[in-house]
């Protein structure tokens, strides 16, 4: 059995995230190797969306994700699509579980869920990298922004995935998208987050690029390997499609513009010090392993990230006032996405109300 990844905390299934684990069994059975000599089930603390759990199996440890139980927003806990693009990726070069099963009818625990085989490795919740060498983090934060870039090379169409998302007009589509969840899961209105999504809007990029953008690429979302300075896979692939891929980026790089009181950033913290690459060595690193010259729109990509990361915590935060949150913290989230909605207003007056343009090394 692999062991359970650090920061990657397995608890008891919470109450309201139980099934029927021996109806899950006896599906099981003949359908994964381990099965017959039981099934223990653990959940996975850590992740707002689609509840997880760890399943062990004989001698063997799986990963079970499932959408969550009650109303869902439409399109959103896209397990199928978690599955089908992670299928499409193997043998790619990307660091992945191997998937082995989808149950979207007449699911024995209620929800559709898929399985995968479980990483052994580490994962950090925590940004720094806590306990890791300054030589390895450096290593480990290069690694990531490498395998970005392994997805954002792959051929859309040689990989099956030309349909798997709607071409053109990403950034437009999904400002509107976000809007509309925000809207739809506010508690209480916010001045700061009004006043981004219209500067967003109207300040959308001219040029487009079009790649499989993962949609929530960090640190937190890989295993990196038990004792190398290795990405062993990456997870979460819930919102990946067809899309822009600095959008992805910029995302991974948010940590560098919010403070640690965020819990999703450390810009006010030494990283050079932790061995922690400088953000512009990040982006030209990515950009060489692209074929690219510069980095086009950079302050809009990251306001947008921020903005998008903020509308995901509205929803978070609702979650858990209704009793169907993934994790028993869910009710913090209110607090960052205050303080993130305001960043990115103030992040706004620095830039300007001009059109952001041009291209940037950073």
């Amino acid at each position: 059995m692999s062991a359970a990844p650090q920061d990657a905390i397995l608890i008891e299934v919470l109450p309201n995230h139980r099934f029927d684990e021996a109806a899950l069994a006896a599906f099981l059975h003949g359908r994964l190797p381990g099965v017959e000599h039981g099934l223990v089930v653990r959940q996975f603390q850590g992740g707002q969306s689609n509840p997880t759990y760890h399943l062990h199996a004989g001698d063997r440890a799986y990963v079970l994700r499932k959408q969550p139980s009650g109303p869902l927003l439409p399109g959103a806990h896209a397990i199928d699509r978690e599955f089908h693009i992670q299928s499409a990726l193997a043998g790619k070069g990307i660091p992945l579980a191997r998937m082995h099963l989808l149950c979207m009818e007449d699911s024995p625990i209620g929800q559709p869920f898929y399985v995968m085989d479980h990483v052994e490795g580490r994962i950090f919740a925590d940004r720094l990298l806590p306990g890791v060498e300054p030589t390895d983090r450096r290593r480990i934060y290069l690694a990531m922004v490498e395998v970005l870039a392994k997805i954002h090379n792959v051929d859309v169409g040689a990989a099956g995935l030309a349909t798997f998302g709607k071409r053109g007009g990403y950034v437009a589509r999904q400002i509107s998208r976000w809007q509309r969840a925000y809207e739809a899961t506010k508690v209480d209105d916010n001045a700061d987050m009004e006043e981004v999504i219209r500067w967003l809007l109207a300040h959308i990029p001219a040029q487009e690029q079009e790649a499989i953008a993962h949609g929530d690429f960090r640190i937190g979302n890989l295993v990196i390997h038990p004792s190398r300075p290795e990405i062993a896979a990456v997870l979460d692939w819930e919102l990946a499609t067809i899309g822009h891929p600095l959008a992805d980026l910029a995302y991974t790089c948010m940590a560098y513009h919010l403070s640690s009181q965020t819990r999703r950033g450390f810009s006010d913290v030494d990283v050079a010090a932790l061995g922690i690459p400088a953000e512009h060595e990040l982006v030209r690193h990515y950009a060489a392993l692209r074929g690219l010259d510069g980095i086009p729109d950079w302050d809009y990509f990251v306001i947008f990230s921020i903005f998008r990361l903020a509308a995901i915590l509205v929803g978070v935060y609702r979650r858990a006032l209704d009793g169907n949150a993934a994790d028993a913290r869910a009710k913090e989230a209110n607090d960052i996405f205050r303080q993130l909605s305001a960043q990115a207003r103030m992040m706004i007056q620095a830039v300007g109300k001009s059109p952001v343009g041009g291209v940037s090394a950073v």
